[in-house]
This record gives structure tokens, C-alpha cells and sequence, in this order.
């Protein structure tokens, strides 16, 4: 396998039946609406439109494929994504403005147009919102500045948003469950770990030749002969370890493995922010958190203070902090708890429970009649 080569999950790289799946093989009818990983768009017993992962305009988009033109005749400019990493800011507003507009069009004529059984859609606008503009309404965040230009723009986007909303309760039949859930939360950005850079300084990645200027991991020169480990950047770290028999220079013994792994780990957790703090950095390994590890799965996993220290991959830089992400602007980082709200006409009264993301999928096949026992999830009760 290569080192420094990557590819896009897609719908065609899931193997398991989804729920939408369970759900069809059942004759229930589905309308699935931006829902990753939707591209290429899967055949469903229903319709289903592609998600952020879509190339493009031009790129298969919709199951069947014939609702494509259907679908832009009622949102002509429907894109599935915008360009979130810029600093031209009123640019992006506008074009998340529209592209929700857009989005908000075409799910509400599918909800009245077509029959459904379970009619899911996911729209992306939160999400490139909180990255773009979190800095301009967060107090605590380092970048705030008081007064600026930009500080009403998530209360005013979040309206727009609980219009649209409240317009499409309006049209749900009567007795519909209303579930809204989000896959992760979000929290101030505090900066950028180089981990690359770290990791050379640790003296477990050695490069051939320093870089004159800030380069990619996949640009560098890597002497793969003496390096131990090595990583990629994002929202967490993702290290890998340079295995003897599994890499193909790979250096590390496997006998040595668990004790190489488990002294990085070590090392990881004592670093430090620029105040000296020491971070509240998570480590994890893939066979803590998945019940089955396919593909390449890293090494370890690293939550830089507890993810709110994106890791930078890039090397050359002057620091091992940086002020801002490495692969364009980006405020906001991803938080453990997200969102779950379940609403059921009639029902009695309201409550607070502590659910999983995992716990949506066996909620929603309990809700429509079939077995709830899905997966790692449970199916919650509403009285």
C-alpha cells in the first residue's frame, strides 16, 4: 500500500444494508435528500438525491436518474456543497443562502410530490456555516472581535433555517414522527498541532531533505528506511506506524509493535499548547472504537485537547502551533455531542434522554413497524 496515497468513501464503498435498505425490502417507500454517503446515488424503493460528495452539476445525482431534470426545473441553481475554506465571506453567505434555498425547494416538492414512508434529508448549510463563521459570534474564541460585521449572521441563517422548517411541518400528514438530528456538534477552533513537524522533532519521522517552504506530507522527502511513524492531518489525527511486512519499507519489528504504539501514545499525551498547558489529548486506538477495523485503519487516533486542536499535516512550518487550519480558513471544530430531538403528535409531556447517533437507525425501523434491534444502537420509546 502507499504511504501517502487516499481515497473518498463513497456510497459504493458500504457493504452493510442501510436502514433505507432494511426499509425497502420491507415495501416501505423512501426519499432520501442529501443523505452521505449519496454518491453515486444507490437504488432505493423510492427516489433519493446525491449528497456533498457530488462532483458536480454534471455528475449522476439523482435515483431514478430521470429526476434530475425534474428536480432542477424546481431548483434551478441546486448545488450540493459550497466552497466553505475563503475569506471572501460575503461571497460565501450568499452562495449558503442560496444553496439552502435551493435545497429547501427541492425537498418540499418531494415531500409533496412523491409517496413516502420515511423521508430523510440532510442539509450541509450548519455545517460550512459553523466553519466559516464561528469566530464572528463566539465570545470565548481567540479571533472574536466585538462589532464586527459578521456577528448576527448565525442567529440570522439559523431563522432562515427554523422558517423553512416550521413551512414543511405545515405539509406533513397528520400523525408523522419529526426526528432532527445532527451526526456530531461543533466548538471554537484554538488552533492547528503540526503533527508531522512533532513527530520529526521526536525523532520518529526522518526526512531525506528539510523543506524550503510549508509542503504536504505527500510532497516531502521521506526517508521511509528510518522513519517509525508518520500522519495525517484533519479534524483529529490519524497516525500510522511504519510496520516491517505491512508497510512496504516498513522498519517497526512486529514483535515491537504494542510497545512502540503504546510509548507514542504515551508521548502524544504529554504535549503542550502554546501557554504550556498540558492538553487534554485523547489517544485512542481503532480497536477501542470499532467493533471491526477494515480497509487501513490508523495506528492511532488523536483528539488534540480534546479536538479543539485540529491536526496540521503539512510540514515547514515555523511553529508546531498554527493560528489557523493549514488547508484553508476554518473556525470551528467538531464536538462530541451533537443533536436528538424526537417529536411525536399527541404525545404526552417532554423529557430529556441520553441517545447515540447509533440509537437513529433502530429508531426509525421501530417506528415503522420492523425490527428495532439494528446494529450497536437502540430503538428509543417515545410515550
Amino acid at each position: 500500500a502507499s504511504y501517502t496515497e487516499g481515497w473518498i468513501v463513497s456510497s459504493q464503498t458500504v457493504q452493510a444494508p442501510t436502514y433505507a435498505d432494511l426499509l425497502g425490502r420491507a415495501g416501505k417507500q423512501v426519499c432520501l435528500v442529501g443523505v452521505p454517503p449519496g454518491y453515486p446515488p444507490r437504488p432505493v424503493n423510492g427516489c433519493a438525491v446525491g449528497c456533498f460528495l457530488t462532483p458536480g452539476p454534471d455528475s449522476p445525482s439523482t435515483y431514478p436518474a430521470s429526476l434530475k431534470e425534474e428536480l432542477h426545473a424546481v431548483a434551478p441553481r441546486y448545488q450540493y456543497d459550497v466552497e466553505f475554506r475563503t475569506e471572501d465571506r460575503d461571497a460565501l453567505l450568499a452562495d449558503l443562502y442560496d444553496m439552502t434555498d435551493q435545497h429547501f425547494r427541492a425537498i418540499e416538492h418531494l415531500m409533496v410530490t412523491r409517496p413516502w414512508d420515511l423521508f430523510q434529508f440532510v442539509e450541509i448549510g450548519p455545517d460550512r456555516l459553523h466553519h466559516a463563521f464561528w469566530k464572528f459570534w463566539d465570545r470565548t474564541h481567540h479571533k472574536y472581535v466585538p462589532g464586527n460585521k459578521y456577528e448576527g449572521v448565525m442567529r440570522d441563517y439559523y431563522r432562515m433555517i427554523d422558517g423553512w422548517l416550521g413551512r414543511l411541518l405545515q405539509r406533513l400528514p397528520d400523525g408523522t414522527d419529526v426526528l432532527v438530528v445532527s451526526d456530531h456538534g461543533a466548538k471554537g477552533m484554538r488552533g492547528a498541532f503540526c503533527i508531522n513537524q512533532w513527530l520529526a522533532e521526536q525523532g520518529y519521522l526522518t526526512l531525506a531533505r528539510p523543506p524550503e517552504s510549508v509542503i504536504s506530507i505527500e510532497k516531502a522527502e521521506i526517508d521511509w528506511s528510518r522513519t517509525v511513524a508518520w500522519g495525517w492531518g484533519g479534524y483529529y489525527a490519524r497516525i500510522f506506524l511504519n510496520v516491517r511486512g505491512r508497510e512496504s519499507q516498513g522498519i517497526v519489528p512486529p514483535s515491537e509493535y504494542g510497545r512502540v504504539r503504546a510509548e507514542l501514545a504515551d508521548r502524544l499525551r504529554t504535549i503542550r499548547d502554546p501557554q504550556g498547558r498540558v492538553m487534554d489529548t485523547r489517544v485512542y486506538t481503532p480497536e477501542e472504537l470499532y467493533p471491526a477495523c477494515r480497509g487501513d485503519p490508523p495506528d492511532l487516533l488523536v483528539y488534540f485537547d480534546d479536538l479543539c486542536w485540529r491536526s496540521a499535516g503539512t510540514i515547514g512550518h515555523p511553529s508546531l502551533y498554527l493560528d489557523e487550519n493549514d488547508t484553508g480558513p476554518d473556525d470551528a471544530v467538531h464536538a462530541h455531542e451533537g443533536l436528538y430531538l424526537w417529536h411525536r403528535p399527541g404525545a404526552s409531556g417532554s423529557r430529556r434522554v441520553d441517545a447515540s447517533i447509533y440509537d437513529v437507525a433502530p429508531t426509525v425501523l421501530r417506528v415503522l413497524g420492523l425490527d428495532g434491534r439494528a446494529g450497536r444502537g437502540r430503538g428509543l420509546e417515545i410515550e
